[in-house]
């Protein structure tokens, strides 16, 4: 019999074969290694898991999952019911609650590791938290995740009282030191849980009695009734009729569950083969049309009318930015981005006004900011970039409210630059419009508009391939070792180096889409 943990329960609420090669395939399930991306997220999960102990000054945490964690835990929850404190070294005389970290539970072939488990003598009972690095609770995974606990918590004999959950405020605002108290938010879903203990109880037999099979489960994995973003990391293993561009792409499909479904049991996998009484929105026919009769769809006149109401100077600027879980700085709150960088690419004048018949004959001016230091980027930020932006001339984005909102957060914090940052946000052209209205649209952008998926056909040889760093959450994570001394000093450099070329990609991509789109 498999023995079920905490998550393998919750990846079989997603997706049972997905699971099932996990535990019995590995090497199918672990193809991909996790990227630096990936690898930060749950680096962050553990700062934030870290701080919250905080709340609980006398705790003692159990270090692993092994076989000496499951037997201390059994010797600790022993002498809190006994009221003996020989394994309790931090007991709190002052409350008299007893809290454990990360105790180990094995019961009737289900395990879980509990974030916070506190003793209550005078109730002889415990609360159960359980420690999110989110600014809310998410009902569908995280009251699962507690359930399962409680059920087993229950199976070891456990009488629970109160559970909880410990997420980051999203109001806190950072002032001088951290404040611990301030950051964290303590939910009471108590009756919520309680009332999913029965459901989940049976969906915990139920992933026992799968995962505890040889045979592997045969046909395709529950995902292929869900958008490609929802896919599971064996999807390809699993659907193996499924091509690599299929109607799983169709753009927002994932949320016309009825489309798809239909799609999917009438056999359809091709984008090429949807019939044509499929209702489609105008942004999916589209996307379908130009596929299937080799077309680009271009709007010349509008187009034009979309460039004609932008003023020169151009500035295509792309800012890089930090979410950091604990703000680092004050003024941010949690996940509150840090803009630690720009690259910023200046056309002076109209093509024709130089002189000049096409616009690749004029060479744009590049200017560019990074922050290296430890310190808060903010201020040089906004500094830098009044210098290097002009009064006068369009500010050229991709994905307009990303940068207004940095622009206005920043204002907040630096309100002499109020003025400034009204000006620029007022001036902002959102690049992307243009594809977003359909404009053009081509085969090869898959029904997407991410600057990633407009450059290859627009202009190939702008490939980020060649680049140590090819996307944001990359440079992000990068730039956060970068400031915090995680990367070697004799890496330091080329690191720099690597992010001022990451970036400068990025604003001379909108610059040779927006030359594209003058010359046609």
């Amino acid at each position: 019999m498999h023995t079920v943990s905490k998550t393998d329960y919750l990846l079989y609420r997603e997706c049972p074969k997905n699971t099932w090669l996990k535990v019995h395939k590995p090497d199918v399930y672990y193809t991909n290694e996790l990227s630096d991306f990936e690898k930060s997220i749950i680096e962050t999960g553990n700062e934030v898991e870290s701080k919250a102990r905080l709340l609980f000054p006398t705790g003692i945490l159990i270090e692993g999952h092994d076989i000496v964690a499951q037997e201390k835990t059994a010797k600790i929850i022993q002498d809190l019911l006994s009221g003996s404190s020989e394994n309790i070294p931090n007991k709190n005389s002052s409350t008299g609650l007893q809290t454990i970290f990360q105790p180990v539970f094995v019961k009737n072939g289900f395990m879980a590791a509990v974030d916070v488990l506190q003793y209550d003598p005078n109730k002889q009972s415990f609360s159960v938290y359980e420690i999110k690095a989110s600014n809310n609770v998410k009902e569908k995974l995280h009251l699962y995740d507690l359930a399962f606990q409680v059920n087993l918590l229950k199976m070891a004999g456990l009488q629970i009282d109160r559970i909880g959950v410990l997420h980051l405020n999203p109001k806190y605002i950072r002032n001088g030191d951290l404040d611990i108290i301030k950051l964290f938010v303590k939910d009471d879903v108590t009756e919520s849980v309680n009332e999913l203990l029965e459901k989940v109880a049976i969906e915990m037999q139920e992933t026992q009695k799968y995962l505890s099979e040889d045979a592997e489960p045969s046909g395709p994995c529950d995902c292929i009734y869900k958008g490609r973003s929802g896919h599971c990391t064996t999807f390809s293993y699993s659907n193996v009729s499924v091509p690599a561009y299929s109607v799983h792409d169709i753009a927002r499909i994932g949320l016309s569950k009825t489309k798809l479904i239909e799609l999917i049991d009438s056999n359809i996998f091709d984008i090429k083969e949807v019939p044509e009484y499929i209702e489609l929105s105008d942004i999916q026919k589209n996307q379908v049309n130009v596929l299937v009769s080799d077309r680009v769809i271009l709007e010349k006149d509008k187009i034009f009318e979309e460039l004609n109401s932008l003023v020169f100077p151009l500035y295509f600027i792309d800012y890089e930015t930090f979410p950091s879980a604990i703000p680092r700085f004050d003024g941010f709150s949690p996940y509150q981005q840090i803009p630690f960088q720009y690259s910023l690419h200046i056309v002076e004048k109209a093509p024709l006004e130089n002189g000049a018949e096409k616009a690749e004959e004029v060479t744009p001016i590049h200017h560019e900011f990074l922050h290296t230091e430890s310190s808060d980027p903010s201020l040089a930020f906004l500094e830098a970039m009044q210098k290097d932006i002009g009064k006068i001339g369009s500010i050229i984005v991709w994905n307009k409210s990303f940068e207004c909102n940095r622009n206005t957060e920043l204002a907040k914090r630096f309100t002499k630059f109020k003025e400034f940052v009204e000006d620029v946000n007022a001036r902002v052209y959102d690049l992307e419009d243009v594809f977003k209205k359909q404009y053009f649209v081509h085969k090869g952008f898959k029904g997407k508009t991410s600057i990633k998926y407009i450059l290859p056909v627009i202009a190939p040889e702008l490939t980020y391939k060649n680049l140590n760093i090819q996307n944001g959450g990359s440079a992000s994570d990068t730039w956060n070792r970068l400031v915090t001394s995680q990367i070697p000093a004799n890496q330091k450099k080329q690191v720099t180096e690597d992010l001022l070329k990451y970036c400068e990609r990025d604003s001379y991509a909108m610059y040779a889409i927006w030359k594209h789109l003058w010359e046609l």
